[in-house]
């Protein structure tokens, strides 16, 4: 039975959407138009993210540093991309205290000013190279139209920012991290993804080429989820970042950056979440399983209830007890399954008196029913696996059936008019046949599928020669 506080994804999405982030007590809107505030529960899937990520990132060599929130406003214009590729959504500082500032100063959007010119003083030999940091912080930027955890004025973020000797290192540093954020989106949040290259039109603002991986969301809208950004030489030339080389002359560094942020949250929701609340994989849920005696006063329940406790925490699992006097089974139930707990466990006296308790799931409702004397933390982590494995085949499958191929316009049209997903279509490289298909909708390129050969060999928009074959689809 559905909860009632929410709406169904089925009937409308977006209200959907924001009912479950209510209910799970995610985000909550504050009085700082356009900026949400992180619940303690949505936070706590932050710092799951967090420090998974950043063990990836230390495992590959990165240290973390932290920068000024602050850019003075020529350190901004130096690259002449980047600022016109933000300034429609910087916000700017002009006082300090009562006074008026010498030279305004912009919220950071992103750090690669900031970076680039801390580099260009402690960048002067081969020998320095590579420098691999990354920053954990939350950057600002000037939405119109905001939705929590998808866009907000105000995100939590982690942007990496390298320097390498050569092109083919910088080049190998920017496909290594998107294959970094392939794995841990698909291992780690159960999400599928297409990985590929931004158009020129579609890349960041300064970056010579930007890889992507894009995800489907359960409404066939897709969301741009991690991106990588190969920078060459440009900011290096812009901020003088140059260095001893092996020959003992002069050259310009090689640079990177790449970065994920908390619409990973907003990922979870719309593609394992349904009209009962959250579901989270497993292997990001800060809560991976709930006991539920039933009968507080029933020394043997709370003695089990307690002893499952002791070895799941042994175990490494993540386990909570609830054993609030002030509220019903039924309710813990509820309460658990909105917040999208993997495994609750449920230990009753009529289970008890038969020497079983009961195992459910929060990806499928199965439960099932297992001796009190089982190796708890075995049977939980073979359930956790069954699920974690379970939603990302659910999400995969459900990503590859609304997955189509266009051949002509008017095929794209119906297409993306009728059932909204992502469409591979032939592309001529053109802007303007890239203009053409965002008519459509609002369609954008999701990614050149860098692997995949044409399916006709004619750009789908104007019938010429094709040079790419394109993932298409709605974005968030």
């Amino acid at each position: 039975m559905a909860n009632k506080k929410i709406t169904s994804r089925d009937v409308d999405f977006a209200k959907w959407y924001t009912d479950v982030v209510n209910a799970a007590h995610l985000s909550s809107y504050s009085n700082v138009k356009g900026c949400i505030i992180l619940e303690p529960n949505g936070y706590a899937i932050w710092e799951k993210m967090q420090s998974t990520l950043d063990k990836m990132f230390k495992e590959s060599g990165h240290k973390n540093v932290a920068m000024p929130m602050l850019i003075p406003e020529n350190l901004m214009k130096k690259e002449g991309e980047l600022i016109a590729g933000f300034a429609p959504e910087v916000a700017w500082v002009t006082m300090g205290g009562s006074k008026t500032l010498e030279e305004r100063m912009c919220i950071r959007p992103t750090s690669e000013t900031l970076f680039s010119d801390y580099y260009s003083g402690i960048v002067k030999s081969y020998r320095d190279l590579p420098l691999k940091y990354n920053q954990w912080c939350s950057v600002m930027r000037w939405e119109k139209e905001t939705r929590p955890f998808l866009r907000s004025r105000e995100f939590w973020w982690q942007e990496g920012h390298t320097v390498h000797e050569t092109q083919e290192e910088a080049e190998k540093e920017t496909r290594d991290m998107l294959n970094t954020y392939k794995t841990f989106f698909e291992d780690y949040l159960a999400i599928p993804v297409v990985a590929g290259k931004k158009t020129e039109k579609e890349k960041f603002a300064g970056a010579e080429y930007s890889l992507t991986i894009e995800a489907l969301m359960y409404n066939g809208v897709s969301l741009q989820s991690g991106t990588s950004h190969y920078f060459g030489q440009k900011f290096s030339k812009a901020y003088d970042i140059k260095f001893l080389n092996r020959e003992n002359g002069y050259t310009y560094a090689y640079q990177t950056s790449w970065g994920v942020s908390s619409r990973m949250i907003g990922a979870l929701i719309m593609v394992h979440s349904d009209d009962d609340g959250l579901v989270l994989p497993p292997k990001i849920a800060p809560v991976q399983v709930r006991i539920i005696p039933i009968g507080q006063d029933n020394e043997e329940i709370m003695s089990l209830a307690n002893r499952y406790y002791d070895e799941l925490k042994k175990a490494n699992i993540s386990v909570e007890l609830d054993n609030n006097p002030n509220t019903t089974p039924g309710f813990k139930f509820a309460e658990s399954e909105v917040l999208g707990v993997p495994v609750r466990i449920e230990i009753g006296k009529r289970d008890l008196e038969n020497g079983m308790i009961t195992l459910a799931r929060r990806d499928t409702k199965e439960k099932l029913q297992i001796s009190k004397d089982s190796d708890i933390a075995l049977e939980v982590n073979k359930l956790m696996n069954e699920i974690q494995n379970n939603l990302f085949e659910r999400a995969k499958s459900r990503r590859d059936n609304m997955t189509y191929e266009a051949k002509t316009l008017d095929e794209f049209a119906k297409i993306m008019n009728s059932t909204p997903g992502f469409i591979k279509a032939d592309w001529c490289g053109n802007p303007e046949c890239e203009a053409k298909i965002k008519e459509i909708r609002g369609t954008k390129s999701r990614c050149i599928l860098e692997n995949e050969k044409c399916l006709t060999g004619k750009c789908v928009a104007c019938g010429k020669e094709a040079k790419h074959l394109v993932l298409w689809g709605i974005q968030y």
